[in-house]
Order: C-alpha cells, then sequence, then structure tokens
C-alpha cells in the first residue's frame, strides 16, 4: 500500500508537467502539419526564438519583452491592490452591519452588472491612455470579486458561534474583528483569485485598445504588423505572470489560513 501511495504521489506530480509538455508537442504538430497555416498561427519554436530576440531588441514594437512585462505587472498589481484595499473591507462591513449594506447595497448592485470595459471610452476621456486610466479600468474590474466574496464569507459565519459571543457579552465589532474576520477568509481569498483573473485579463483589453506599452500592445502591434509569433509571444506572457502571481496568492493564502486557525 505504501508503495502504490508513492506512485500516486509521484505521478500526481508528474501530471502537469506532461499537461504542459502535451499542450507545446500538439501545437507544434499542428502547424508543421499545416492543420493550421504557418500564416495564421506560430509554432512554440518560432515564439521561443522570439522570445529570445525580444529580450535584448526592441524592435517592432519598440520596447524589449522586459519593458512591456513590467509596465502590465505595475499597472494590473496597482489597480488589483486599490481593489483589495477597498473591496475587502466593503464586502465585509456590508456583510455584517445592516446599515452599510443599506447605504452601500444599491449603489454596488447598480455598478456590478457593468463591465469594465465598457467604462474605457470614458476613462479615456478622463485620463487619458496613462497609468491613471488604466488603473482605474483594473480596480473597477477586480472590485466586483473582493466585494461579493467578502460579503459572502461574513454572511456564512457559523451562526453558533455568533451566538456564543453574544452569550458571553461580546460586542457587534468584537464579532466582527474575532469571528466574522477570520472565518471569511477562505472565501476572501477565493475573491482574490477571480478579482486576479479579472483584472489581468481587462488590463490586457485595456492595452490593446489605448495604450503605448504593455503586454496587451505588444499583442496589438504583432496584430498591425501581421506576425503571430509576436502576438503568441504576448499571450504566452500573459499567461505565465497570471500563473505566477495566482501561485503566489495560492501561498499566502495557505500561510496565512493556516496561522489563523493555529
Amino acid at each position: 500500500m505504501a508503495i502504490r501511495e508513492k506512485k500516486r504521489k509521484i505521478i500526481l506530480k508528474v501530471l502537469p508537467f506532461i499537461s504542459v509538455i502535451s499542450l507545446f508537442v500538439g501545437w507544434q504538430l499542428v502547424v508543421t502539419l499545416d492543420i493550421i497555416p504557418n500564416a495564421l498561427l506560430a509554432s512554440p519554436i518560432q515564439v521561443a526564438k522570439m522570445l529570445i530576440y525580444k529580450l535584448t531588441h526592441a524592435q517592432p514594437d519598440g520596447f524589449v519583452l522586459w519593458v512591456h512585462t513590467v509596465v502590465s505587472l505595475k499597472e494590473a498589481l496597482l489597480g488589483y491592490f486599490l481593489a483589495l484595499i477597498i473591496g475587502i473591507p466593503l464586502g465585509m462591513l456590508m456583510g455584517w452591519f445592516k446599515p452599510v449594506e443599506g447605504l452601500a447595497g444599491p449603489i454596488f448592485e447598480m455598478l456590478r452588472p457593468m463591465p469594465a470595459i465598457a467604462w474605457i471610452p470614458l476613462t479615456i476621456f478622463w485620463f487619458g491612455i496613462g497609468l491613471t486610466g488604466k488603473v482605474f479600468i483594473i480596480f473597477l474590474s477586480g472590485l466586483v470579486a473582493c466585494v461579493i466574496n467578502s460579503y459572502t464569507g461574513v454572511k456564512m459565519t457559523n451562526p453558533t458561534l455568533i451566538r456564543m459571543a453574544r452569550t458571553y457579552g461580546a460586542t457587534n465589532w468584537e464579532i466582527f474583528f474575532k469571528i466574522c474576520v477570520p472565518s471569511s477568509l477562505p472565501m476572501v481569498f477565493g475573491g482574490l483569485q477571480v478579482a486576479l483573473a479579472a483584472c489581468w485579463t481587462t488590463l490586457v483589453a485595456a492595452e490593446m485598445i489605448a495604450a503605448d506599452s504593455g503586454l496587451g500592445f505588444m499583442i496589438t502591434m504583432g496584430r498591425r504588423l501581421i506576425k503571430t509569433d509576436l502576438i503568441m509571444l504576448g499571450m504566452v506572457m500573459v499567461g505565465l505572470t497570471g500563473v505566477v502571481i495566482s501561485v503566489i496568492i495560492d501561498k499566502i493564502e495557505t500561510r496565512l489560513i493556516a496561522g489563523v486557525r493555529r
């Protein structure tokens, strides 16, 4: 049984690598066998060559790869953290305090169905195509997930714990900070992952519409220049960067929740 368990653990660790390798092999075969013409889809080898080239060359889009990546990260993280700073406390307060829900709830429900991308034309008028405008759009896209998950996390607090705390004379604020906030953390971190995906997706869309640098801008330039290898490189960098940030959030969540449970 122990040997089978070890084999199972090894297989589970190897599976992600097999999955990724299979993806790239299948992608290469699709192009090599001309299932999709090379003019419409660059192969992984071509994308790798473009990656090496873009590490030291600014052409054909005006910046080397790391500049595009840093610009996108700066814009995405600023908007993302702004959404966390405002959205998480707002959602928690709405979930516990009825007056806050009464004041902020209707406004939030009106804004929630509006996609952040719909704000791009107005944002260009207000802030131009610089950093501030893109941060504002990213903030809007991440805010919804932060508020909803934080609100739901507080609402899912075990009512038995709340009743017990009231029996011992705890105030509303004490119950909120000592019971509701810790118990809502799993839902909050789930919201962080959803908000990250929304922010990163919206950033690329915003950069493709109005920007002069960033990964989305690089993808747009690849389209204008009909260079599929540049387009695919931008897409791959977007995916890899998003995975790295997601893994970091997972690590923080594991340590923080473990510390709260202790």
